[in-house]
This record gives structure tokens, sequence and C-alpha cells, in this order.
């Protein structure tokens, strides 16, 4: 606290700004913004884990591992991305770089639907891939900048919501279409009624999306790690960053494939809990940013971290109702654990290094992801079940706990509030 009153300024956080009122303009830009993250991430690249047991069994000849093939080339898409979005950052503007990744998603979510051929899938998969980092990465920074800046955690754990909804949607759509049809390509359903959501959302990016005076980042150095390494903690919110990215990936993917295959789940009851997943990831990035937004990102994080690693093992059970409370478990921390990493970057970047230094860290998670879905469908192939992919998914989640737990402590100061506010 300053002689006037004012919050000392903390100089890895942008400059304080005097409290200004939430507009109805703002909350339709985050509203936007959370829809591009539903189109980014619970279409083109978390409903192929919903879709994965129908379209392995319809055109991919019952292999868990050329369906994990696939899935990694989504994920190895989503790396090559990153690398894209560090590069075009110093071309394009936040909004710019979330318009070409809804070009990109839709296209591929159109080729999905309509494809007979394992070959075309990949390429859709791969589009979906690269769309979905192009929008991932500058889509918290566009709502955070919505908000006041002590609301940080909150802002970026709305986007997360956005990815909730989506999952919410992929899984009860897939249910409500099993259970009026049984054609062998009710998978291209779900796609067909995704792209169309994609289509409406490309479009109101262009009408509604405005630039608000971003510009493209200043260079942040080879593939954004001289601005990655200007953050603090950095080190260990990078290791935090590849152990989510690879944990997260073998509960989520292989969710639907384990209760289906190796608890005697039928389809609807196994989509149901993929939507219990979903359901909890629309208010777990909001509960725990706001939470860490009081206590600190280490405390949570390695808390949610924890958490999840528990609900890897209990969904081992295959009994309810420990099957629902795990699936909540694991989206409440799914949608929690990034949105706290991110905010962490958030906090410590500015406009000009944000983009860069994000980029940057979403390769450490692009890798973990690249690896994690085919390593999870050869485990499964080799030893005929999912158990010990869930029981690696839960390591990896301890080593994220211990990493988390050596990011500095919270910033002092860290409401950043100007004048009146600050007296209260």
């Amino acid at each position: 606290m300053g002689p006037t009153g004012r919050v000392c300024h903390h100089p890895g956080v942008p400059e304080p700004v005097a409290p200004r009122p939430v507009t109805g303009r703002a909350v339709l830009t985050v509203a936007l913004v959370m829809a591009t993250a539903l189109v980014a991430q619970a279409f083109g690249r978390f409903s192929w884990g919903v879709v994965l047991p129908d379209a392995r069994d319809d055109i991919l000849g019952g292999s868990n591992t050329l369906a994990g093939l696939l899935g990694t080339l989504n994920v190895t898409a989503y790396l090559a991305g990153t690398f894209a979005v560090s590069w075009a950052a110093s071309r394009l503007s936040l909004v710019g770089l979330v318009r070409v990744g809804l070009v990109a998603s839709t296209t591929g979510l159109a080729l999905a639907s309509v494809t007979r051929n394992p070959a075309v899938l990949g390429a859709a998969l791969v589009l979906m891939g690269l769309g979905g980092a192009a929008i991932w990465i500058p889509a918290p920074a566009l709502s955070a900048r919505e908000l006041p800046p002590w609301r940080r955690g909150l802002a970026v754990g709305l986007v997360g919501a956005g990815i909730g909804i989506g999952l919410v949607f992929a899984g009860q759509l897939a249910a409500l279409l099993r259970r009026r049809t049984d054609a062998d390509d009710v998978w291209q359903l779900v796609y067909r009624v995704e792209f169309g959501v994609a289509l409406a959302v490309l479009v109101a990016s262009f009408v509604w999306l405005r630039s608000a005076g971003d510009r493209p980042a200043a260079a942040g150095g080879v593939g954004g790690f001289g601005a990655l390494r200007t953050v603090a903690g950095w080190i260990p919110a990078v290791v935090a960053y590849a152990a989510f990215g690879f944990s997260y990936l073998l509960v989520i993917g292989f969710l639907v494939a384990r209760l289906e295959d190796d608890a005697g789940f039928s389809s609807a009851e196994a989509s149901a809990m993929f939507s219990l997943v979903g359901a909890a990831t629309i208010v777990g990035g909001v509960g725990l940013g706001a939470v860490s937004d009081r206590i600190g990102r280490r405390v949570t994080l390695t808390a949610a971290f924890t958490v999840f690693g528990a609900c890897a093992l209990l969904l081992l059970t295959g009994r309810q109702p420990w099957v629902a409370v795990a699936s909540v478990g694991a989206g409440l921390m799914f949608s929690g654990m990034p949105a706290l990493i991110i905010a962490h970057l958030v906090e410590h970047t500015d406009v000009d290094t944000y983009g860069p230094a994000f980029s940057a860290a979403t390769l450490a998670f692009g890798v973990a992801q690249m690896i994690s879905p085919q390593v999870g469908g050869a485990m499964a192939d080799a030893l005929g079940s999912f158990t010990w992919v869930f029981v690696l998914s839960a390591l990896v989640a301890g080593a994220g706990a211990v990493a988390s737990s050596r990011l500095p402590p919270p910033l002092v100061g860290h409401r950043v509030v100007v004048g009146s506010d600050a007296e209260a």
C-alpha cells in the first residue's frame, strides 16, 4: 500500500487502471469468447472422445490404436498450431487469431461430418487441432481485458466454462441421437450439428468482436521462449501445464471407452457420465479461478492436481455412485487447472509478451497431449483394459501437484485498484 492509499504495483502486472463498470457489450463479448472456446476445444478436440467408440467401430475396424493415432494427429496439429500462433502473434491481433482459428475448426468439423475415409477424418482432426490452438491461446486474454484486473482468475475461468457447456452439449447430443437411431454413422450426426453451431460462432466473430486497440505482439524470442522466461515461476508453471496436458487427456479421451468396454456401461450411461464431466467443467474454472483470486494460484492448483489424480483412480471402481462422483470431480479440476495456470501467465505478462509467452508454454502442453492418446490407446490394446491408463493419469497428476507447489507465492497487492475502491 503506497502513501497515497493506492495498492502497490508489481512489475509483472499491467499498470493499474481505475475501476470501471462492466458494460453490456463486455458481457456479450465474454459470452462470445466463451463460444469460441466451445468450438475450439469442446467441439474441435474433445468431441472425439465422445464419438470415439462409434467412429472406431464404424470406419476404424475396431482398433483403439488407430483411434488413438487419430487423437494424436489432433493434438500434434494443436502443437504445430502453437508454433504458428507464436509466429502469427507478431502479425495478427488477438481477434484476428481467433477468426483464423474459427475458420480452420469449422472447416474440420464440416469434413468430419461427411467423410467415410479414415485419412480424410485424420485431416479434419488436424484442422480442428490447428484451429483450437489459434483460438484458445488468445481467448483468455480477450476475456480478461473485459473484467477488472483483480478478477483475472474469474475471467479465464469463464472461458473454460464455455468448454464445459460444449462438453455437456456434445455428450447429451450423442446420447439423444443414440436413443433415436441405430445408424452406424450416428457419430457424424454429432459433428454435423456441431458444424452448424461453429458456423454461427464464426459469423458472430466477424460481426461482434473488435480489436479494442490491441495490436500484434512485439517479438517474444524464438518460439516465444524469450517472453516466457520473463514470467516468475515459469519452469514449474510449464511443468504443471505439461502434466495437465498428459493426464487429463487419458481420462477425458478414454472415459467413455473405459466405462463401456471395462465397466459394462451402456452407451447412454457412459455418455451421461461424460456429460457430468462437462457440467462440472462449466463451474470448475469459474469457481477455482475465483478461489485462487483470494488464496493464490499455488495452493489452489496444487490441490486441484491432487483431487484430479484421486478422481482418475476412483473411476476405476466402475460402480455408482463413485463413477458419478469422480466424473464431477474430474470435470471441476479439468477446467480449473488450466484456468489457474493461464491466470498465472496473464498476471505476469503484458500485451506484448502474453501471446508469445503463452504460445511457448503451450508447446510443452501440446507435446504432452501429442504423446498421451497414443500411449493410452496402445496400453489399452496391449493390456486388454484401460485400468493402467487411468493409473498413469493419476501418477502424472501427482507430478503436476509437486510442480504446482513450486510456483511463487501470491503477489503482494494482487487486487490492483485505484482511488475510492482502494479506500473501501
